[in-house]
Protein backbone atom coordinates (compact mmCIF):
# COMPACT_ATOMS: atom_id res chain seq x y z
CA UNK A 1 0.00 0.00 0.00
CA UNK A 2 2.66 2.26 0.90
CA UNK A 3 4.44 1.91 -2.72
CA UNK A 4 1.02 3.07 -4.69
CA UNK A 5 0.70 5.92 -2.07
CA UNK A 6 4.42 6.93 -2.77
CA UNK A 7 3.72 6.24 -6.94
CA UNK A 8 0.24 7.82 -6.91
CA UNK A 9 0.26 10.24 -4.01
CA UNK A 10 1.33 13.04 -5.94
CA UNK A 11 -1.55 12.84 -8.75
CA UNK A 12 -4.38 12.49 -6.12
CA UNK A 13 -3.09 15.55 -4.42
CA UNK A 14 -2.85 17.47 -7.83
CA UNK A 15 -6.84 15.50 -8.15
CA UNK A 16 -8.21 16.48 -4.95
CA UNK A 17 -6.36 18.83 -2.73
CA UNK A 18 -8.15 21.73 -4.58
CA UNK A 19 -11.53 20.92 -3.45
CA UNK A 20 -9.82 20.51 0.78
CA UNK A 21 -8.34 24.23 0.03
CA UNK A 22 -11.40 25.45 -1.09
CA UNK A 23 -13.35 24.42 1.70
CA UNK A 24 -10.88 24.58 4.27
CA UNK A 25 -10.08 21.21 4.56
CA UNK A 26 -6.56 19.49 5.86
CA UNK A 27 -4.53 17.57 3.66
CA UNK A 28 -4.71 14.26 3.17
CA UNK A 29 -8.38 14.76 4.46
CA UNK A 30 -10.01 13.10 7.59
CA UNK A 31 -12.93 11.95 5.47
CA UNK A 32 -14.07 10.23 1.95
CA UNK A 33 -17.59 9.46 0.72
CA UNK A 34 -17.71 7.75 -2.58
CA UNK A 35 -21.09 8.27 -4.39
CA UNK A 36 -22.02 5.45 -6.98
CA UNK A 37 -25.21 5.85 -9.01
CA UNK A 38 -25.51 2.85 -11.46
CA UNK A 39 -27.46 4.11 -14.06
CA UNK A 40 -25.82 7.32 -14.91
CA UNK A 41 -22.38 5.17 -14.03
CA UNK A 42 -21.06 8.00 -12.10
CA UNK A 43 -18.66 7.40 -9.24
CA UNK A 44 -18.96 11.15 -6.95
CA UNK A 45 -15.80 11.72 -5.07
CA UNK A 46 -16.64 13.77 -1.73
CA UNK A 47 -13.89 15.07 0.77
CA UNK A 48 -14.42 16.30 4.47
CA UNK A 49 -12.63 17.52 7.47
CA UNK A 50 -13.26 15.33 11.42
CA UNK A 51 -16.44 17.37 11.14
CA UNK A 52 -18.39 19.64 8.91
CA UNK A 53 -20.21 19.21 5.18
CA UNK A 54 -18.64 17.09 2.71
CA UNK A 55 -17.55 18.59 -0.64
CA UNK A 56 -17.10 17.02 -4.29
CA UNK A 57 -13.63 16.88 -5.31
CA UNK A 58 -14.07 14.66 -7.85
CA UNK A 59 -16.18 12.31 -10.46
CA UNK A 60 -15.19 9.44 -12.52
CA UNK A 61 -16.76 7.28 -15.21
CA UNK A 62 -17.55 4.08 -14.11
CA UNK A 63 -16.51 1.74 -17.07
CA UNK A 64 -18.33 -1.35 -15.73
CA UNK A 65 -20.98 -2.56 -13.10
CA UNK A 66 -22.84 -5.56 -14.00
CA UNK A 67 -26.24 -6.32 -13.45
CA UNK A 68 -29.13 -3.71 -13.17
CA UNK A 69 -30.92 -1.48 -11.04
CA UNK A 70 -31.44 -3.37 -7.72
CA UNK A 71 -29.64 -4.92 -4.43
CA UNK A 72 -27.48 -7.43 -4.43
CA UNK A 73 -29.60 -10.57 -2.85
CA UNK A 74 -27.14 -13.95 -3.45
CA UNK A 75 -23.62 -14.76 -4.55
CA UNK A 76 -23.31 -15.39 -8.21
CA UNK A 77 -26.44 -12.95 -8.89
CA UNK A 78 -23.76 -10.29 -10.67
CA UNK A 79 -25.80 -7.33 -8.88
CA UNK A 80 -23.42 -4.73 -7.99
CA UNK A 81 -24.96 -4.05 -3.78
CA UNK A 82 -26.99 -0.75 -3.16
CA UNK A 83 -26.79 0.87 0.55
CA UNK A 84 -24.87 2.44 2.74
CA UNK A 85 -20.96 0.60 2.91
CA UNK A 86 -17.83 1.33 4.72
CA UNK A 87 -13.95 1.02 2.46
CA UNK A 88 -12.34 -1.19 4.94
CA UNK A 89 -9.45 -2.98 2.86
CA UNK A 90 -7.17 -1.80 0.53
CA UNK A 91 -6.13 -4.62 -1.62
CA UNK A 92 -2.56 -3.20 -3.92
CA UNK A 93 -2.19 -6.35 -5.43
CA UNK A 94 -5.31 -6.81 -7.06
CA UNK A 95 -5.75 -8.79 -10.18
CA UNK A 96 -7.75 -5.52 -11.66
CA UNK A 97 -4.33 -3.50 -10.46
CA UNK A 98 -5.98 -1.68 -7.47
CA UNK A 99 -8.89 -2.22 -5.22
CA UNK A 100 -10.53 -1.17 -2.78
CA UNK A 101 -13.05 -3.78 -0.82
CA UNK A 102 -16.46 -2.25 -0.09
CA UNK A 103 -18.02 -4.04 3.31
CA UNK A 104 -20.80 -5.78 1.55
CA UNK A 105 -22.75 -7.64 3.22
CA UNK A 106 -23.80 -4.97 5.92
CA UNK A 107 -26.59 -5.87 8.36
CA UNK A 108 -29.34 -4.76 5.68
CA UNK A 109 -28.04 -7.01 3.38
CA UNK A 110 -27.54 -10.19 6.05
CA UNK A 111 -31.39 -9.44 7.19
CA UNK A 112 -32.84 -9.73 3.76
CA UNK A 113 -31.57 -12.01 2.25
CA UNK A 114 -34.04 -14.64 0.56
CA UNK A 115 -34.65 -17.93 2.30
CA UNK A 116 -33.99 -20.03 -0.75
CA UNK A 117 -30.45 -18.39 -1.33
CA UNK A 118 -28.73 -17.84 2.26
CA UNK A 119 -25.16 -16.97 0.61
CA UNK A 120 -25.51 -13.05 0.00
CA UNK A 121 -21.80 -13.13 -1.67
CA UNK A 122 -19.17 -11.14 -0.91
CA UNK A 123 -16.05 -9.62 -2.67
CA UNK A 124 -16.95 -6.42 -3.58
CA UNK A 125 -14.59 -3.64 -4.94
CA UNK A 126 -14.01 -0.58 -6.59
CA UNK A 127 -11.46 -1.30 -8.80
CA UNK A 128 -9.23 -0.88 -11.91
CA UNK A 129 -9.90 -2.22 -15.19
CA UNK A 130 -13.24 -2.27 -17.39
CA UNK A 131 -14.36 -5.62 -16.53
CA UNK A 132 -17.55 -6.39 -13.71
CA UNK A 133 -19.59 -9.35 -11.85
CA UNK A 134 -20.53 -7.28 -8.92
CA UNK A 135 -18.09 -4.94 -8.96
CA UNK A 136 -17.45 -1.27 -9.90
CA UNK A 137 -14.50 -0.54 -12.43
CA UNK A 138 -13.65 2.73 -13.03
CA UNK A 139 -10.18 1.84 -14.89
CA UNK A 140 -6.40 1.83 -13.71
CA UNK A 141 -5.76 5.56 -14.11
CA UNK A 142 -8.79 6.95 -11.71
CA UNK A 143 -8.18 3.80 -9.14
CA UNK A 144 -4.49 5.14 -8.98
CA UNK A 145 -5.45 8.53 -7.89
CA UNK A 146 -9.04 7.08 -6.13
CA UNK A 147 -6.82 4.73 -3.90
CA UNK A 148 -3.92 7.28 -3.13
CA UNK A 149 -6.61 9.06 -1.32
CA UNK A 150 -8.35 6.73 0.54
CA UNK A 151 -4.98 4.60 1.92
CA UNK A 152 -4.29 8.29 3.73
CA UNK A 153 -7.77 8.43 5.25
CA UNK A 154 -8.36 6.53 8.33
CA UNK A 155 -10.42 3.32 8.26
CA UNK A 156 -13.45 4.94 9.92
CA UNK A 157 -13.20 7.97 7.60
CA UNK A 158 -13.98 6.00 4.53
CA UNK A 159 -17.27 5.00 3.00
CA UNK A 160 -19.00 4.16 0.04
CA UNK A 161 -23.01 5.19 -1.04
CA UNK A 162 -24.33 3.14 -4.03
CA UNK A 163 -27.46 4.05 -5.35
CA UNK A 164 -29.72 2.57 -8.44
CA UNK A 165 -29.88 6.45 -9.71
CA UNK A 166 -28.59 9.90 -9.05
CA UNK A 167 -31.47 10.05 -6.08
CA UNK A 168 -31.18 13.77 -5.97
CA UNK A 169 -32.69 14.17 -9.66
CA UNK A 170 -35.29 11.16 -9.13
CA UNK A 171 -35.45 11.39 -5.09
CA UNK A 172 -38.79 9.31 -5.66
CA UNK A 173 -37.26 6.99 -7.75
CA UNK A 174 -39.50 3.21 -7.59
CA UNK A 175 -38.05 -0.17 -8.70
CA UNK A 176 -40.82 -1.91 -10.45
CA UNK A 177 -42.31 -5.17 -8.06
CA UNK A 178 -39.77 -3.97 -5.44
CA UNK A 179 -39.89 -5.11 -2.03
CA UNK A 180 -41.32 -2.52 1.03
CA UNK A 181 -37.82 -2.91 2.60
CA UNK A 182 -36.32 -1.89 -0.91
CA UNK A 183 -38.64 1.13 -1.26
CA UNK A 184 -37.60 2.23 2.23
CA UNK A 185 -33.63 1.89 1.61
CA UNK A 186 -34.23 4.18 -1.39
CA UNK A 187 -36.27 6.67 0.57
CA UNK A 188 -32.98 6.35 2.92
CA UNK A 189 -30.54 7.33 0.56
CA UNK A 190 -32.95 9.70 -1.27
CA UNK A 191 -32.87 11.75 2.31
CA UNK A 192 -29.32 11.54 3.33
CA UNK A 193 -28.11 12.06 0.07
CA UNK A 194 -30.54 15.27 -0.19
CA UNK A 195 -29.33 16.53 3.33
CA UNK A 196 -25.37 15.83 3.31
CA UNK A 197 -24.05 15.33 -0.07
CA UNK A 198 -26.84 18.07 -2.48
Amino acid sequence: MDDAVRDYGARAKERFEPACLAHKIAWPPPRVRLLAFKRERVLEVWVAGKRGAFAKAAAYPILAASGGPGPKRRAGDCQVPEGFYKLPVLNPNSKFHLSVRVDYPNADDLGHRPEDHPDPGTDIYVHGGANSIGCIAIGDAAIEELFALVAQVPASGREIWIAPVDLRKEPGYRLKDAEPWVEESYRKLAARIKAEMP
